[in-house]
């Protein structure tokens, strides 16, 4: 038995087996475990996003109810006006009255515009800038080599349909 070939060929083969499995075992882990931290890092600033955008949105409503009571504001006043007005001629009043609503209303309609527009643009500079950061942190010079290379391996068999 220790002289034979076949034995001594399959303990090599067992140790080989052992020595490669152990170093490759040891830089999956350690793939993995960048991996993880990687991905923990993307999702605390996914949260930090979130919470950023739930805080503006908050800001939004409050800007949105304010903007609200200042239009009932408005309103009150205006009728107030047009009843004072209305006292002294009641075709004068009616008339000013709906000019002065119809001006609230419109203030109304642009601060609330303003206010939504703002909320958007916001919105749309934090989801780019997180884009940009996410595409940057995942894809390095070898990520874009590979991407080229498999797009003009992948040439032919396109060209063909």
């Amino acid at each position: 038995m220790w002289e034979d070939p076949h034995f001594w060929v399959a303990v090599a083969f067992v140790i080989f087996f052992v020595l490669v499995g152990k170093v490759a075992w040891a830089k999956l882990t350690a793939m993995l475990d960048a991996r993880g931290a990687r991905v923990r890092a993307e999702l605390d600033e996914a949260k930090r996003l979130r919470e950023e955008a739930e805080t503006m949105r908050r800001q939004a409503e409050a800007d949105r109810r304010a903007a609200q009571a200042e239009a009932e504001q408005l309103i009150a006043r205006a009728r107030a006006e047009a009843e004072r007005v209305g006292q002294a001629t009641a075709a004068e009043a009616e008339a000013a009255a709906r000019r002065r609503e119809r001006m609230a209303m419109d203030r109304i309609a642009a601060a609330e515009t303003g206010a939504v527009n703002e909320v958007r643009a916001a919105a749309a500079e934090i989801a780019a800038a997180a884009a940009r950061t996410v595409i940057a942190e995942g894809l390095d010079a070898q990520a874009d080599a590979a991407l080229i290379d498999r797009a003009v391996a992948d040439l032919p068999q396109a060209l063909r349909h």
